[in-house]
């Protein structure tokens, strides 16, 4: 097998961290980043390259990518879009604020970075774009309204760019986890006390149900995986000679991805509903 170099973003904890050290191990040359620069120092004593990157600051994203291209030779096989969070909270009581900062980190922080990423895969020949989404990339729960529209709008533009490539030997790959062993609650529940204000909603109810959820110790639900998980599908989309448009990587993101084919909307609406632990029944 032939080592690729790859940058991959949000390396400090979960998903990132976990790819990043699993593609290291196997040979290949990872550029991993981090928002903050303790978490770069803490994961270059561990082994790994590591640089500052902040997805919310252009200057950071082009500062990155320039010191990207200096560790691999001006050379980059394949880009992870991972770094992310999710905004919690009804879509009435969400700010501009709120969604402009989910949509800065979530989507054009990434757009940004693939459109650095492109003309250098091009000059090369070839390349893989690999964009972590989620099971709420193509179904919706109740409260989960920014950070859904952040992944449908990551799945759209994914969908578009793997078409207007076709022409080029460049890839593009969607993951959509679902339930991963990570500190996405954790960072889910500090972006819901900063922007939502629970008192006086006509939610306030159900956010407490909600924060309840958040706060919970150990796996959201009995589906979820570690995040050993998202490496094997990565490892495919990175190194098959065929990769896969989208990757399923849990029991939910499998049953949802069959049953929005075949349900109605109002079914999977109740469905949804059913499932979500903090809507309305």
């Amino acid at each position: 097998m032939k080592s690729k170099s790859i940058l991959i973003t949000g390396c400090s904890t979960g998903i990132g961290y976990n790819v990043a050290h699993g593609l290291q191990q196997r040979g290949h040359k990872v550029i991993a980043s981090c928002r903050s620069t303790e978490d770069v120092d803490r994961l270059q004593k561990q082994g790994l390259t590591c640089i500052q990157l902040d997805l919310t600051d252009s200057d950071s994203i082009q500062s990155a990518f320039q010191q990207c291209l200096k560790h691999c030779d001006g050379k980059l096989d394949a880009l992870f879009n991972n770094g992310a969070y999710g905004q919690a909270g009804a879509v009435e009581d969400i700010s501009r604020e709120a969604i402009r900062v989910q949509f800065e980190t979530n989507v054009f922080g990434w757009l940004e970075l693939t459109n650095l990423v492109i003309p250098i895969m091009r000059k090369c020949g070839s390349g893989r774009i690999i964009q972590n989404s989620s099971v709420l990339g193509f179904v919706s729960l109740p409260y989960r309204g920014a950070y859904s529209a952040s992944k449908y709008a990551i799945e759209g533009l994914s969908d578009t760019l793997r078409l207007e490539l076709t022409d080029t030997d460049i890839q593009v790959s969607l993951i959509e986890p679902g339930p991963i062993e990570s500190q996405f609650r954790e960072n889910a529940e500090k972006a819901f006390h900063k922007y939502i204000k629970r008192e006086g909603s006509a939610h306030e109810k159900n956010y407490l149900a909600m924060e309840q959820r958040l706060q919970k110790k150990g796996h959201a639900t009995k589906f979820t995986l570690p995040a050993e998980a998202v490496l094997d599908k990565v490892i495919h989309a990175l190194e098959s000679n065929k990769p896969k448009a989208r990757y399923y990587v849990t029991f939910p993101t499998y049953l949802f991805g069959c049953l929005k084919r075949i349900l109605t909307s109002r079914a999977i609406d109740r469905l949804m509903l059913k499932v979500s632990g903090d809507g309305k029944r």
